[in-house]
């Protein structure tokens, strides 16, 4: 008789490349049942999900703007029917776009910006306490939400909407995670600083990375898997007194 215990199944929002693709691949590799969320880029979400089954691990791709409430229970859903539980969610999902200073910056780039980066965790958290607090007869979970050194830095004439939109990201943390500190669920933050992903492509300077590397203390640019294992790390028991903290994965800036 197999007596053996379902896996621990992580979602990551926005789980098709960079960060999230990065982080999908270890989370499998480390033992747990994988769901993501992607808006575009399905070929490259098949590919996540076919890499982790190849691990042998269980795992579900949906098309989701977390943006978009009903799009975001529909995930919930589908993730109650396929694993039944919901242990680790990773708010990873996010946009940026090109860099512009403030006067130039249209309305509507705003409030996607503000819907994206910061509304949609609320609307995943939201999700997810209902499934894992102890008042809910949840066994309890860590919620990771993926900040960015421009919250503290505030990138001046390039993003500060993406700037602000992340520091609305980190004060929801803060109050957040007092809020469920005795419902079993630890609420974190990642601050990636200069990282190797796609993301740059979408703010017009794909190699901005590497035009920025100097002035990173350790002289060098991010990979996607240095921030997955510090974001593995917050999910693990090895945090487990850990919660309403922010970590920075930025080569020291």
């Amino acid at each position: 008789m197999n007596t053996r215990s379902p896996a621990p199944l992580i979602l990551i929002t926005g789980g098709s490349r960079g960060v999230g693709a990065a982080t999908a691949r270890l989370a499998a590799a480390q033992g747990y049942d994988v769901a993501i969320s992607f808006i575009a880029g399905e070929s490259a979400a098949l590919a996540v999900i076919s890499d982790i089954e190849a691990l042998g691990r269980k795992a579900l791709a949906m098309r989701a703007d977390s943006a978009d409430p009903e799009q975001v229970a529909q995930l919930f859903a589908a993730i109650d029917q396929k694993f039944g539980r919901m242990d680790v969610l990773v708010n990873n999902a996010a946009v940026l776009a090109p860099q512009s200073r403030l006067e130039n910056l249209g309305f509507e780039r705003m409030q996607r910006i503000f819907a994206v980066n910061a509304i949609g965790p609320i609307l995943c958290a939201q999700q997810a306490v209902r499934r894992m607090a102890y008042r809910y007869s949840g066994q309890g979970g860590s919620i990771i939400n993926i900040s960015s050194a421009s919250a503290r830095l505030g990138s001046p004439n390039e993003y500060v909407d993406y700037a602000a939109s992340k520091g609305a990201l980190e004060t929801f943390t803060t109050g957040f995670a007092k809020e469920v500190a005795r419902e079993g669920i630890r609420v974190n933050c990642i601050r990636p600083g200069h990282i190797y992903t796609e993301m740059h492509a979408s703010g017009g300077e794909p190699g901005r990375v590497d035009r920025v590397k100097d002035s990173i203390p350790m002289g060098r640019g991010g990979q996607p898997e240095e921030v997955a294992r510090a974001i593995l790390w917050l999910a693990s028991s090895e945090a487990s007194f850990i919660t309403g903290t922010f970590l920075d994965v930025t080569g020291g800036k």
